[in-house]
């Protein structure tokens, strides 16, 4: 693999881009950020006294297992008694103490932080950074004008508490003010820098968007509102979710998305290149167009299962259309459920089942969910209630070592080249604004409300084996057609896919460009122009873009990548002209959390014929997968195929019923 860039190099790949937020550039794909595919794991520092000596040790360890680097994540003491039902051994007496700990973001803390820093870098191990502590970004210095807002209650806070800080709560920052957010950033840029400086560039993380959305507001956003869409929005916004306010709503929702883009994620890149870091950013859960919010940040970063494997697909799109080589995944995260369901017996085979749906979905570098500080006092491990556990006294420590190696073999060939395109489907992301809330029974107990999440968007099934690709207006506004084919980048479409309810106006003009320079174009119903007042030549170009001769209700472009009946997932790269294919284990398709203990377990071979078209060549395969086993196949330029060996084999599965609780 190649070796991460220079801060400098960081810079010249993306800022000059992402500046006041507009769209990137079409670059070709960039080096890896990180300096090779092992995975990393996140790494929670309980708010205690971190010793350089237990630092050390723990890094030393981690290499030791296989694993290629760090996330350090700040959360609260162990002796919190909010989570004393996930901690059942802290006693009363200890609860009661308030642990000594640096005082968050002082010298003292950044200190330990930078001497974490440079002993990674001395073993040859990746140290990335959370960018504040617990969720999402805030602390006790948030000022009640740059915190989070709703609309009409004033008296509104968010709060953090359960951070370095506690038993001090702190406010949630308000992700619709860049101000508020560079005033942020100075402080926690600021106490960082003394480690991002120093050796190998550090990637700075953003969790995933636990911001209170319903109603959300900032100063200005109604004068914003009335300026760009000549109305006032405050009327609708307390039934802003009513069915009979689909116009408005969906005109506040385009305006909220790019207004977070504009003031939250591409200052937090910005950012971290200032530091000499580079942004990596799990924008799942956000209001916003997914594929704009992920194509401005350095590694798109996707969610396991809290956000189930096919989501995954959503996040390498926007990494392929923007150039990016890593798309990273919070993985293991609850795979039995939430939130200590089989800790520490957790199972590895049942783990490769989730890492290689995500690989099957575009994911090419594992970070794990994770592991807890570990002093090696005497008695367990410590432990994080929401996560595998990956310790030395978990069910998985055997292994761990082994199954890294896995990860990291995968990982380095689905970095390789770029990502094979063919389909380009649009993201229905006007269909879901307009839809708003979701029905009670498909809402999900941590928050997740809204259809704007796109949590259960899946490309048509008649598309198995094309290995589509998610795009969406901005990408497509920045198309070309080459010999009737699209280029976005350095990817190349042989058809676009419409199959949407609404479709946004300036969407619509870029697809009738691109039909009539000759792109094709699968129009499988004619979609409405969604918002509150519509544009007076929505017809007129709805008509033209259906008289265009490459538009058709059919698939018109000839037979896919791969066929055959079962069809595994699979994810596909094209490496100058040759092809890697990963076939998933079938058993890893259609995964939902909670996993069954157990699921993964094999008697028997599964197998599958697939014919595989590529390089001038078609080519019947057997696939035979043996007991936990996924296949990688290589494709020559002469159109041969050939197997890569990928093997690896898990101690074989318990059930439910041999499984031992964990006191």
């Amino acid at each position: 693999m190649r070796h991460a860039p220079t801060a400098g190099a960081v810079l010249a790949l993306t800022v000059a881009s992402l500046v006041g937020g507009c769209a990137p550039a079409p670059p070709q794909t960039s080096p890896s950020f990180y300096r090779d595919a092992r995975p990393y794991t996140r790494w929670w520092w309980f708010a205690a006294e971190m010793e350089p000596e237990a630092i050390a040790r723990q890094l030393d360890w981690f290499k030791a297992q296989g694993f290629g680097g760090v996330e350090i994540a700040w959360v609260y003491p162990l002796n919190i008694p909010r989570y004393q039902r996930f901690y059942p051994w802290v006693s009363d007496e200890q609860r009661s103490r308030v642990e000594p700990r640096a005082a968050w973001l002082s010298p003292e803390w950044s200190d330990r932080v930078a001497f974490a820093k440079r002993y990674a870098d001395r073993i040859g191990l990746g140290c990335d950074f959370t960018f504040g502590s617990a969720w999402p970004f805030g602390d006790s210095r948030v000022t009640p004008e740059d915190s989070a807002k709703v609309y009409g209650d004033p008296a509104f806070q968010q709060e953090i508490v359960i951070s370095w800080e506690y038993p001090q709560t702190g406010r949630v920052l308000d992700h619709l003010s860049r101000p508020a957010f560079e005033r942020y950033a100075a402080r926690m840029g600021g106490a960082l820098e003394k480690a991002t400086r120093t050796g190998a560039p550090s990637g700075l993380f953003c969790d995933s968007w636990e911001v209170e959305t319903r109603k959300i507001w900032t100063d200005g956003l109604g004068e914003a509102f009335a300026r760009r869409y000549g109305y006032a929005i405050e009327p609708y916004m307390n039934e802003i979710l009513s069915p009979g306010n689909a116009g408005p709503r969906y005109d506040y929702m385009k305006l909220v998305s790019e207004t977070v883009i504009r003031e939250f994620y591409v200052p937090f890149t910005e950012a971290s290149h200032r530091l000499g870091a580079f942004s990596r950013v799990q924008v799942a859960g956000a209001p916003v167009d997914l594929i704009a919010a992920y194509s401005r940040v350095d590694v798109p970063e996707t969610e396991a299962l809290l956000f189930e494997p096919p989501f995954a697909r959503i996040v390498a799109s926007a990494a392929a259309l923007a150039g990016r080589r890593d798309v990273t995944s919070e993985t293991f995260t609850c795979a039995y459920g939430f939130p200590r369901v089989h800790h520490k017996e957790e199972q590895t085979a049942d783990l490769k089942l989730i890492a290689d749906a995500v690989f099957a979905n575009g994911v090419n570098q594992i970070v794990w969910h994770g592991a807890p500080f570990d002093p090696q006092a005497p008695g367990h491990d410590n432990e994080f209630y929401a996560s595998v556990h990956v310790g030395r006294q978990g069910a998985l420590a055997s292994e761990l070592k082994a199954f890294n190696r896995y990860l990291e073999t995968v990982s380095g060939y689905l970095k390789r080249g770029r990502t094979y395109a063919d389909v380009a489907v649009y993201l229905p992301t006007e269909d879901a604004w307009v839809r708003g809330e979701l029905p009670q029974e498909e809402q999900l107990p941590w928050g997740a409300w809204g259809a704007y999440e796109l949590r259960t968007a899946r490309p048509p099934r008649e598309l198995d084996g094309y290995q589509p690709l998610w795009v969406d207006r901005e990408q497509l506004e920045r198309a070309r057609v080459a010999n009737g084919r699209i280029r976005i980048g350095d990817l190349t479409f042989r058809q676009l896919y419409l199959d949407v309810e609404y479709l946004d106006r300036n969407a619509l003009a870029a697809i009738v460009r691109l039909a009539k320079a000759g792109a094709r174009v699968t129009l499988k119903r004619h979609p409405q122009e969604p918002g509150l007042r519509p544009a007076g030549d929505y017809a007129s170009l709805l008509a033209e873009l259906a008289a265009q001769p490459g538009v058709s209700s059919r698939l018109t472009i000839s037979a896919p990548l791969v066929e055959g009946e079962g069809l595994p997932d699979f994810w596909a790269r094209d490496v100058d002209g040759e092809l890697l294919i990963f076939f998933a284990q079938p058993l890893a398709q259609h995964l939902t959390l909670p996993l069954r203990y157990g699921q993964s377990r094999m008697t028997s071979p599964l197998e599958r014929t697939v014919r595989i078209r590529a390089n001038g060549r078609s080519s019947v395969v057997r696939l035979e997968f043996q007991p936990y086993q996924s296949l990688l196949l290589k494709v020559d330029r002469r159109g041969r195929v050939r197997f890569v060996d990928i093997t690896f084999v898990p101690k074989s599965p318990r059930s439910e019923a041999a499984a031992v609780s964990h006191p």
